[in-house]
């Protein structure tokens, strides 16, 4: 099958790794939700024992500096990319209420990004994303 779509997760290569893992998850499971046709069936052992279903297709994290990421998210807005978004005080809430406060705190130019969740077709990601590693 051919997938015609992308899933990508750019953070910011100067994070700690525990933030690089932490705000990879958290975006990830905001495509989920924004796009839940992405989720596949439940999986089966052959003990019958069963698990939580997953992404149908791959996800590809990428890593870039605070300017590929402004770049990229100044492209997803003008294209009207499906996004999520994480930005550093983030890091010191605890929950989504807070997080959603500090998002809308800040004025999307000046947002200081740490991740990027993006999902659409194929094609015009690849450009948003040209330039940009995989993350190592």
């Amino acid at each position: 099958m051919r997938v015609t779509t992308k899933i990508a997760i750019v953070v910011r290569d100067d994070l700690a790794a525990w933030q690089r893992l932490n705000v990879t998850a958290f975006l990830a499971g905001a495509v989920a939700a924004g796009h839940p046709d992405l989720i596949g069936e439940p999986y089966e052992n052959a003990s019958g024992d069963r698990y939580l279903p997953m992404f149908r297709q791959p996800v590809l994290v990428y890593a870039g500096t605070g300017e590929d990421l402004a770049r990229v998210h100044a492209r997803a807005l003008a294209r009207e990319v499906s996004m999520a978004v994480y930005i550093e005080d983030m890091f010191k809430t605890g929950n989504d209420v807070d997080n959603r406060a500090t998002v809308r705190a800040v004025a999307a130019e000046e947002m200081p990004l740490v991740g990027l969740g993006l999902y659409g077709p194929k094609n015009p990601l690849d450009k948003m994303l040209k330039g940009l590693a995989l993350h190592p």
